[in-house]
């Protein structure tokens, strides 16, 4: 069974790109253009794995992690957060908020494909 990945971002450019690259390994994507837009997606359908932009309107990715990892019907699905912010601090912060992973852009399309690889073989 495919596993089904939501991409966040306020990018059109980099939505395309990481769609691109998880559905062409038969992953099934949706995309979202803010966390206030994923919030609905994940609610109402909650997929497998998100890839969350920190840097959005609407609202952020931490603030959008942490309602998924504390929200009983949403905790189980796992959230990578995707920033270009790639301070130790940002990193540290984000796994605080309850990420399970952390990418830093620019990523080579290889890494977030193995991160999220590894993590569904977590499931």
């Amino acid at each position: 069974m495919s596993s089904t990945i939501l991409v966040v971002d306020d990018s059109p450019m980099l939505r395309e790109m990481i769609s691109g690259l998880l559905q062409k390994s038969g992953l099934t994507i949706s995309v979202a253009q803010d966390g206030q837009e994923a919030k609905e997606k994940i609610a109402a359908n909650p997929p497998d794995l998100v890839v969350l932009d920190v840097v959005m309107p609407n609202m952020n990715g931490y603030e959008l992690c942490r309602w998924v990892k504390n929200n009983p019907s949403t905790q189980h699905v796992l959230v990578i957060l995707c920033s270009s912010k790639g301070e130790e601090f940002d990193r540290y912060w984000g796994i605080k908020q309850g990420a399970d992973a952390y990418v830093i852009k620019p990523f080579r399309p290889g890494e977030l494909l193995g991160t999220v690889k590894t993590l569904l073989a977590t499931r």
